[in-house]
Formats: structure tokens, sequence, C-alpha cells
């Protein structure tokens, strides 16, 4: 979010050709901690996607989770 920008925190997954991602590291460095080469174009999308489904599986199990807790 803007608070993991503003420090700096972010996580990059990138997929394209290797040297430019090599080349681009320097500065997706300075906007965020941990940049990841994922493979060819496209792989880094597919991953972030991934990663997005995983956090909203896990949101909905907390929700559902809360839920159960109030009704019983």
């Amino acid at each position: 979010g803007v608070g993991a920008a503003q420090a700096g925190n972010l996580t990059f997954m990138v997929g394209g050709v290797e040297q430019e991602f090599n080349a681009a590291k320097e500065l997706l460095t300075c906007m965020g901690s941990n940049v990841v080469y994922c493979g060819e174009v496209g792989t880094g999308q597919a991953a972030k996607i991934c990663n997005n489904m995983l956090l909203a599986i896990s949101m909905i199990g907390t929700a559902e989770a809360m839920n159960l807790g109030i009704r019983l």
C-alpha cells in the first residue's frame, strides 16, 4: 500500500528479458526492498495474481471465522 511505497518496502515480481531486468533492478530497489525475477514476459503478472488470490482466500477465511465466532 501507500505506507509501504513511502517506506520503500514494496515487493516487485518482474517478468521479461533477464538482461533488461538486471538493468532496471537498481531503479526498482529504490522503491522496493524485495525485487524478484520471475522469468519471461508475463510471469511477474502471473505471480502477482497468484499472490493476490492467496491473500483474498486468507481474508475470506478470516472473515468467515469472525462471523462464526460472533454467531456462536
